[in-house]
């Protein structure tokens, strides 16, 4: 467990040199409140639990992602189309291979290995040695290497990588394949994933995974990473690449057949490494391989590791992902019975099969559809000892050679089971040494630089000149808000996107804006513009404060008004919940979701300004306190800022390993640039008040 301590609240706003605030430092700015608001403000306290919270339109970030990520297939299939001769097809895997660069990041530089076997198992006609490697420094791997006894001569090698199994390498559909290969006359390196086998983070007594291992803790480790450049699959790819150093030093290994496997999550690895290591010279990626909008239409969140920064805005598909290796051999491993839509599968191949015909190659592009679930069955064990056979000149049997499975404890490598008991570095300690590295080469920064730093991190589009137009929606009905009267604005912030916004009124509204107070109050949502009206104190003392003010409530987009229904019921907030799916695929567009917030606030700022409010005090709380903090740096004509549980900073998300924020929150690389305190020291011009910020632990109150 990280034992570094998150900083206490009041020890962080006195380092910024911004204090706590109260009811009567809300008042400063517009005055004393009236007795009359007041009163009428303290019935709401309880009105949450009686009237059902607002949710109007919950499919508008399903449409407007499906309608991004079709746009981004037709942008590279426009690219693929294009291809009309050879050189046309070397330039296109050329292309390829730097886009992934680019998606991954920079690979490390290598490092001593510093291999070791712990363990041998002999076998009739093969054997396992269990090893340990560094593929960084003092960041343990774990692996068995499967070898075959009965063959003269070098053999081909394969690298297995497993899919999201508990136990890891020693899952048996991952025995079975590594053991049919070596029975078959191939060398196979089973590596253990990190989170998973014997290479748990989130260690507790008993040596098991405080969290549940795998997934859980892969999401866990991997979002934060974001905020200082990292990716986690990167992290996964690096692993395989360094596996693949070992494997050739062995003397066993013919190194002009080197092969790469993996079923799920270590299909996903496979598809990754397809792409990023030339070394490789045959691949079988099984039950992982469609298309990123069908698996973005079915509502099919991924691990994060699945899921790369910047791959749709880049215009890559996972077919992209083979053609990097084209026109070596490769097949697709689909199930019929699978989630990951075998339609993309298809379209895939075929996008395949037009490369590789016009490079000469057609036949080694190959697809295959078992009749199975999800997994690496026998068929589709066989299609791959089948084909990594015809590759390398070695023959696969007709059928799988009968096999033995291991007892899980007989292919540990460490002598307790878990890398951390033998010394290992976490993950999490890498991203909070690179966390405090940038801090400390960070400069702070203030006005023009900071407002582009800003601009530049939240990847921000242009704000147009005119106003957005504004749906007006019809009253639903007593809410118990605060006051009498109420109209709720759709603003049209970007095409196909609304942020909901509520205007609090003595009578009601149900026409435009109403023009002729100069004063307003923005507030910004933590999870609903809607239950917070009626129950939360905070909003009660921010309309308290201003009873001269126009009063308006605002969910940001995925928010309040606008959750997602999708990704199953009730799963707004799990782990692959709907708040995740759309973090990750805006990732993965290069349109962060904090950013696509911030621009809402900042589109909402631009209406009320056209709408007379010359004087705008602009709050925000807890989740909806950091898009208003970064449209506020943008908006100086903003008059004062109050923000309630407003995060302390990116630094204390990727420094703690038991953070809390969700992944929305994690921006991707803006440590590099700039953190929190920048912005909270820059809107003190602005009459900043910080209320009980929030730490790394405190996001998902």
């Amino acid at each position: 467990m990280d034992s570094s301590p998150l900083p206490r609240r009041r020890d962080f706003l006195q380092t910024t040199g911004l204090g706590l605030m109260s009811l009567p430092v809300l008042q400063s700015f517009f005055g004393s409140a009236s007795t009359a608001v007041a009163q009428t403000a303290a019935p709401a306290a309880n009105a949450a639990t009686t009237v059902p919270t607002l949710n109007r339109f919950p499919r508008m970030m399903q449409d407007w992602l499906v309608a991004e990520v079709r746009a981004a297939e037709q942008s590279g299939n426009a690219r693929r189309e294009a291809l009309k001769t050879k050189a046309d097809a070397e330039a296109y895997v050329k292309s390829v291979q730097e886009r992934i660069r680019d998606c991954f990041g920079p690979l490390p530089e290598k490092t001593p290995l510093n291999a070791k076997v712990t363990k041998t198992l002999e076998r009739d006609g093969y054997r396992i040695e269990n090893i340990v490697f560094e593929s960084r420094p003092g960041y343990l791997v774990t692996g068995n290497l499967y070898l075959p006894t009965n063959r003269k001569g070098k053999v081909p090698g394969v690298i297995g990588v497993c899919g999201h199994s508990l136990n890891g390498k020693a899952a048996e559909a991952y025995q079975s394949f590594a053991q049919g290969l070596a029975r078959q006359g191939q060398v196979c390196f089973l590596i253990d994933p990190v989170g998973q086998g014997e290479r748990f983070q989130y260690l507790n007594e008993k040596l098991g995974s405080r969290l549940g291992g795998g997934t859980t803790e892969h999401n866990q480790m991997g979002a934060p990473q974001a905020l200082v450049g990292e990716f986690l699959g990167t992290w996964f790819a690096w692993d395989g690449i360094r596996a693949l150093d070992y494997l050739i030093t062995r003397p066993e290994i013919d190194t002009k057949h080197l092969g790469i496997t993996g079923n799920s999550g270590g299909g996903t690895q496979t598809t990754w490494l397809c792409g990023l290591e030339p070394r490789f010279t045959m691949g079988a990626p099984s039950c992982f391989i469609t298309t990123f909008r069908r698996d973005a239409e079915n509502e099919l969140p991924q691990d994060m590791e699945q899921c790369p920064p910047r791959v749709l805005a880049n215009d890559l598909d996972h077919c992209d992902f083979l053609a990097a290796m084209a026109p070596k051999p490769v097949i697709i491993l689909a199930q019929e019975k699978d989630f990951f839509d075998n339609r993309g599968s298809a379209e895939s191949y075929e996008r395949l099969k037009k490369l590789y015909t016009l490079l000469g190659k057609p036949e080694n592009i190959q697809l295959h559809i078992g009749p199975d679930p999800h997994g690496y069955s026998l068929s589709n064990r066989e299609a791959m000892y089948r084909f990594f056979g015809k590759a390398t000149g070695i023959p696969a049997a007709a059928a799988e050679p009968a096999l033995m499975i291991e007892k899980d404890a007989d292919l540990l490598c460490t002598p307790k089971g878990q890398v951390a008991e033998s010394g290992s570095r976490t993950l999490m300690s890498f991203t909070r040494e690179k966390a405090d590295d940038l801090a400390a080469k960070r400069k702070p920064l203030s006005g023009a630089a900071l407002q582009k730093a800003v601009r530049d991190v939240l990847k921000l589009p242009a704000v147009a000149e005119s106003p957005p137009d504004y749906r007006i929606l019809r009253s639903v009905g007593a809410r118990k808000y605060p006051t009498k009267g109420y109209c709720t604005y759709a603003v049209e912030t970007e095409p196909m996107i609304h942020a909901l916004v509520t205007r609090l009124s003595a009578e009601a509204l149900t026409s435009r804006l109403p023009r002729g107070q100069t004063k307003a109050v923005l507030y910004i949502s933590h999870r609903s513009a809607d239950a917070e009206l009626r129950s939360d104190p905070f909003v009660q003392e921010l309309i308290a404060a201003a009873p001269d003010a126009a009063f308006f409530a605002c969910d940001v987009r995925g928010i309040g008004d606008s959750q997602p229904d999708t990704c199953g019921a009730n799963q707004f907030l799990g782990l692959y919940g709907s708040h995740y799916f759309y973090a990750a695929y805006s990732q993965m567009l290069d349109r962060p979701l904090l950013g696509q917030r911030a621009f809402d606030v900042l589109r909402v700022l631009q209406l009320l300004a056209a709408a007379g409010h010359t004087e705008i005090h602009l709050a925000g709380q807890g989740w909806g306190a950091l898009p208003a903090t970064l449209a506020a740096v943008l908006s100086p004509g903003v008059k004062q800022v109050t923000l309630k549980h407003a995060l302390t900073s990116f630094h204390d998300l990727a420094s703690h390993e038991d953070q809390q924020w969700p992944t929305a929150f994690m921006l991707p690389q803006v440590l590099q640039l700039l953190d929190l305190p920048d912005c909270y020291q820059a809107l003190q011009k602005q009459n900043l008040q910080l209320i009980e910020p929030w730490s790394a632990a405190d996001g998902m109150k």
